[in-house]
Parts: structure tokens; sequence; C-alpha cells
């Protein structure tokens, strides 16, 4: 590039001195009382530090009872410290970033970089194409010159019922697109615009808001007529070319690399109803064979990379998941305005979005939302310049993701256009593309390695993210006012650790690859950014003091054991004020953020039933899988459910309806610590004044109470529900046998 730029130096030097003198288009603010932070963070370390001298000089002598509980307790609490101190590395560095998109405003299209959206899709099943093809007409739609605007979809599926959707879509955008552009319409998927309360009486423009709701309306009943039956009626087929890339041998793991453009934004006759040039779309299913691994979303990442390098080439790259529709017209604009700001825009690899959901209960039941996580955690990480890649909602420069590393000689020259115009037809570009979506293509590469998404984990966005920052690259964390994306969050209390356990199984195989943020990003990365990978890196372990504390307090309350000082004890203070300091503020936190005080309390519940089953199979799938006992899996998540579980959702009932041996685990620790309670209870009802231990358990009471607070809805489940949310009846017989075996293999004293 640098030869080429030589030939016309004039040019460039006057490029160069133009910019030098351009306002900033994005500026970033410290989060305030960072100060008064660090000295509270200080304070709890300090107790911290005393609850581990405790531990140390108290542990019971050889042969006295509950030694080894006690070592036990002592392992747990360092590793709860550890973990505490990791966290606060993200809470220590708190940065905002603000687009001034009013600024880019002022600059003519020309200069606008090209704009590639990803759209993946898996499964026709688990992901409908009536709910695919309303996050690509959003993103079709939004506000951004259509010329330099290409959107793909890769169906993983190889499915002719997402390519009929697509096909659906292409048509319906003739009159989506400028209906949205006249009205500023948001958001911009029709599913959610016309779901909402919308009086048309109140309506200048009712004939057309209802002219456009019924065109809606009939391509999503003609959609889900053709899925429902599970094939394409023959006439549909004979309308389009396209279809004769399927037949009877094509299956979901086998089948030949599909590319289908099914707008060529080239095309001046490509117009909608108003006569604007319509964006790029284009069809991919890439190929598939048992004799290659195709590295599940990574792969289809990949594919996708090279194939629109192919056709449009634009210079950043938006990847979406296919039931993330686009909330804020502008996103686009805005999230530029990073790339192209003259001072520090050149140092940016990507800017990610927050992963937000449409269908959050107003209590937020199992804790998706995260408003301290979209708020608090990621800027924290973000303020190291080393914002994580979640693999959904985010903006890549092209050149990073295909492995470039970051370099000062880039600066100034980044945006100068990368489009491809050329004179192929059609049918010559869907040809040189399928080479490209080919299995034996990646064969002897980089792809996977060094370029594109990385291969061989399950959460292949962090680990890439991960390397683009080690290359040199900065990147950003923006969470606007005006959501960008929205998605839809699990259900179901099932499909929700599902998730988690895929998630923090593939982090924690990452912290023990070489690409282990201390390792791998030492002296690339910001001490202060490792640590706060690891804060997700090590969910999985995190599971083990969790769990031991999960059945050590109760079985120690059953048996008498004291495993805290005494309350008038001077030890019991550091005990106490690390605990109510840290919830204290853990409320405070959330409520700022937006949460309520009901959402914080949900939030606890799923933390503590994630960490003692999502995350504890995860460490074990992890390291079963270190040990060469299974490989890599990945479970697409169901993004529809029946109508029953939906109603359970919105009026906030826990779902516990199957027999996962999740909730055989979440019912098992709920009624350990309800005996402990109970049992505790009734010694004291029957010794009275004369129990002489009371005071040095009164603490394990309390956390034991505290214990069946969090888990009323599950006492629920098991007892007083009869709907199909319920615990089963298996479920709750295992549960019960399994908590009193416990009990009895700690030889419990029998009383009147």
């Amino acid at each position: 590039m640098r030869v080429l730029l030589r030939k016309g130096e004039m040019g460039t030097q006057q490029i160069v001195q133009e910019k030098e003198h351009a306002l900033p288009l994005f500026e970033t603010k410290e989060a305030k009382g960072r100060l008064a932070f660090r000295l509270f963070s200080s304070s709890i370390f300090i107790g911290i530090c005393l609850i581990w001298v405790y531990r140390l000089t108290n542990i019971p002598r050889a042969g006295d009872k509950g030694r080894w509980v006690w070592i036990g307790m002592f392992i747990a609490e360092l590793g709860f410290g550890f973990y505490w101190i990791l966290t606060q590395a993200i809470r220590w560095n708190v940065v905002c970033y603000y687009p001034l998109k009013q600024r880019l405003s002022q600059s003519s299209n020309e200069k606008l970089p090209g704009v590639d959206i990803f759209v993946c899709t898996a499964d026709p099943t688990l992901e409908p194409p009536a709910l695919v093809i309303n996050t690509i007409l959003s993103v079709m739609s939004l506000n951004y010159p259509t010329e330099k605007l290409s959107v793909y979809l890769s169906d993983d599926g190889g499915s002719q019922l997402t390519f009929y959707a697509l096909l659906e879509a292409s048509h319906f955008s003739k009159h989506w697109i400028p209906f949205c552009k006249k009205f500023n319409v948001e958001p911009r998927s029709p599913e959610a615009y016309f779901t909402q309360n919308f009086d048309v009486q109140d309506s200048a423009n009712a004939e057309q808001w209802l002219f456009i709701k019924k065109q809606y309306e009939d391509m999503k009943e003609r959609i889900e007529a053709v899925t429902s039956k599970g094939t394409v009626p023959e006439e549909l087929k004979n309308q389009h070319k396209g279809f004769l890339e399927w037949n009877s041998n094509v299956t979901k793991q086998n089948h030949r690399p599909i590319v289908q453009i099914a707008i060529d934004g080239r095309d001046t006759n490509a117009v909608d109803s108003d006569g604007y040039r319509l964006p790029t779309l284009v069809y991919m299913a890439r190929e598939k064979s048992p004799d290659f691994p195709h590295h599940f979303k990574a792969g289809a990442m990949n594919a996708l990379i090279r194939v629109s390098s192919e056709i449009s080439n634009g210079a950043i790259i938006l990847n979406l998941d296919c039931d993330m529709y686009a909330n804020n017209a502008d996103s686009i604009k805005e999230d530029i305005c990073f790339f192209m700001d003259e001072k520090r825009g050149h140092q940016i690899a990507y800017v990610q979005h927050p992963q937000k959901f449409n269908n959050i209960t107003k209590n937020d039941l199992y804790g998706n939302s995260s408003p301290v996580l979209h708020k608090v955690e990621l800027p924290g990480i973000g303020g190291y310049g080393a914002a994580l890649y979640c693999g959904t909602g985010c903006f890549h420069r092209r050149v990073s993701l295909c492995g470039s590393k970051y370099s000062e000689e880039n600066k100034g020259l980044w945006n100068l256009e990368t489009r491809n115009n050329n004179k192929r037809t059609v049918t010559e570009l869907e040809e040189a593309s399928k080479v490209l979506a080919s299995c034996g293509y990646e064969k002897g590469t980089q792809w996977g390695k060094e370029m594109g998404l990385i291969y061989g984990c399950p959460v292949e966005d962090i680990v890439t993210g991960l390397t683009i920052q080690c290359r040199g690259w900065k990147s950003v964390y923006h969470d606007p006012d005006n959501t960008a994306f929205l998605g839809v969050a699990p259900p179901t209390l099932d499909i929700a650790l599902v998730q988690f356990t895929r998630w923090s199984d593939g982090m924690f195989q990452i912290f023990l690859s070489k690409y282990c943020p201390f390792i791998y990003g030492h002296k690339k990365i910001k001490l202060g950014a490792q640590m706060g990978y690891c804060v997700y890196l090590l969910w999985a372990p995190f599971s083990l003091p969790n769990l031991y504390y999960a059945i050590a307090l109760p079985l120690s309350l059953l048996h008498g054991i004291p495993l805290f000082p005494e309350v008038s004890s001077r030890w019991f203070i550091p005990f106490a004020y690390v605990f109510l300091s840290k919830n204290i503020y853990s409320i405070a936190e959330a409520l700022i953020c937006g949460s309520t005080f009901k959402a914080w309390w949900n939030l606890q519940r799923i933390w503590v039933i994630r960490r003692t089953t999502s995350f504890f199979f995860a460490f074990i799938d992890c390291i079963v899988r270190q040990l060469g006992l299974s490989q890599t899996t990945f479970t697409v998540t169901a993004k529809v459910v029946t109508e029953d579980v939906s109603k359970r959702y919105q009026q906030e009932i826990m779902d516990f309806g199957s027999t996962s041996i999740m909730f055989t685990v979440i019912a098992t620790l709920a009624m350990l610590n309800l005996f402990s309670l109970v049992g505790e209870v009734l010694k004291m009802f029957f010794w009275g004044f004369e129990y002489k231990v009371k005071e040095m358990l009164i603490s394990q009471v309390f956390l034991c109470g505290l214990m069946v607070l969090v888990n009323a809805p599950v006492y629920e489940a098991l007892f007083f529900r009869k709907d199909k949310g319920s615990i089963p009846v298996s479920v709750m017989f295992k549960s019960m046998v399994l908590a009193s075996l416990a009990c009895l293999m700690f030889k419990i004293e029998q009383f009147m």
C-alpha cells in the first residue's frame, strides 16, 4: 500500500494535512468517584487479609473435630479473595466512550467506508427463518448509504427454507426500507416495530402504515407456511435459479458451497419503491463434508470474511447473531466515528456493543440483562483499551480481523476505499465466491490461526479479540443510551444454564491454553486487562469454592462444627465488614445502573445457581477434554419456546420443567440447607439457653437461612406448584435422597 501511495505523494500529503486539523469524532469520560472507590476497595482488601490471618492462625489441631473442614474453608476463602482482587481491576478504570456523529454528518458519503454486515444462523428449527429475516431487514434499512452497505447471511444449516425466507425478505425490503427512512422507524425489525402499541388513528400516514403491515404479515404467513411443511413447493422453486443448488443429496452436514446474490447493489435497476438503490444482499452456505472439520461459528465467520472480500470488501464488518436486530437506526454512523477519528481512530480494531434483549422481565428473572456488567465491568476492561469481543453486535476493521498487525504507518490512510468495483457478472462473482467457501480452501493456510476467528475453542470470539489486541490494536466498548441491537434472552432456566456451561467451558479452555492472558498477553496488553479477562476465564474453577461453601456450611451446622468466630469476638468484625460492605455496595451499584432491588436479588440467586451447576459442569467438561477424553461440541440455543413457557416467563415464575442433572444439583443443595436450618432451629428449641455453642454457630445459621431464602422458588417448585414448570417428581425424589445421604454420612447426632 505504501508504494501505491507514493505515486500520489502530493495528494496523500494534502489528505494528511486536512486530517491534522479535523475535529475529534468521539470523546472519552472517566467514571466519577474513582478515588473514593479505591479507598473503599482497599478497606475491603484489608478485611479479606484479616480473614485469611484468622483462618491460618486458628486451624484446629490434628485430631480435633472439623480440622479438614476448616482447612477447606481457608482454601475456599483464598479463592474468593483472589477472585475478588481480579474483579477490582475492572472497576478501577471505568471509561465510557461517546461518538460525535453530528461531526461525521459533515462529511460526504464518498468518504464513508463500505460496511459488510454478517448475520449467522445454523438451524431453521431452533432459529426460525421468520426470526432471521427480521434481523436481515433491520440491518438493510439502517441509515447508511445503501451503495456502501452489503448484508450477508451465513446459513450453516444449508436450508432451502432459510434461502426462501431471504428471497421473500429481498422483495419486502423494497417497501420496508423507504418506509423506515421516510418515517424514521425504530426499531427497524418489522416484527418488533409492529408489535409495539401504535394508534393508527393518530397517524397522518395510517394508510401507508397499514399497507406495510399487511405486506409484512402476508410475507410472514408465507414463510411460516413453507417452514411448517419443511420443504419449498416446486412452483416457488421455479421462480429463482438459486434453488437448483439443492437436491436430494444435500444435508446439513454434507453439501456443496452455495453462494447466491439475492440483490446486486451495483445494479442500477435494483431499487426500492421510491427509486433508491438497494443494499447488496447475499446468501451463503459454506461447504460441509464429514471429511473436514467445520469449526462451528468461527468457520462460518471466516468463510463470510473471504466471500465478502470477493463481492463487496467493505472496510468495516459488523457481525450479528440471527436474533439480534437493529434497534438504533444510526448505529453504523455512530460507530464509524470511532474508526474515522483522525487522532485515535487508526488504533481501533473493533467496537463492541452490549448484548441486550427485548424480552427481559420487569425484575429480570434469570439475570440476563446484567446492567452492572454493561455499565461497569465491560467498560472497565475497555478502559485499558482491551474491550472483550463478545461474538455479536461488534464492528470490526477488516484488516485487523484478517490478521494484520497494528502499525503507526497506517495513520491517516486506513480508510482509503477498499470496495471491489469490478465489472464481473453476478454469476461470475457467485462462482468465484464458492471456491472461497469450500472445505479445502483453508488447508495449509493461516485461517483459524493467525487470520480470521481462532479455531479450537467454543468461545472463538473472546480468544479472537485477545489475539487482535496482542497484535497491537485497541478496542472500544460502546453502550449508547439508544441501544443499538436487541436480541432474545433465554426464557427458561435450562436454556440459560446450558448457555453459561458452554461459555464458561470455553473460557476456562482459553485460560489453560497458550492464549492465557497472563502468558499470551504478557507485555502486549496491560496487566489490568489481563486480570479483567480472567474474571470471566476463571468462571469454571471458581465454582469449586462456591460449591464447597454450599455443602460444607449446612453439613457443619448440622454436626455442630463452628466455622466462624463468635459474634462477641473481635475476629467477627472483618467477616461482618466484608460481607455487609460488599453486598451494600453491590445493591447500590445495581440500583445506580438502573436495576431494581428484586432484580438484584434474582441475580444473586442466579449466580448461586450458575456457580454450583453450569460452572462446575463446565469445569469437569474442560478437564476431561484436556485429558483427551472428549472433543469440543457446540450447542445452538433455541430461540423459540411454547406459549405455556413464555407465559410463565412473563409472570416471572421460574421454569424447572425438565429432568436435567443441573436441576437435581439445585434441588439437592436447597434441601441440604433446609434440613440444616430446620435441624438447628429444633436444637435451639429443645435445648434453649443450655445450647452452649449457639453463639459460635450463629453465623452459619444466618448464612443457611439466607440460602433458604435464595432458594424459595426452588422449594415452591418442589412442593407447591403443579404446573409443567415445577420440578419433576423424579428430580425431587433424587434430591431428597442425596441430601439425606449427605447428612447421614456426617453422622448427625440424634436429639429429642
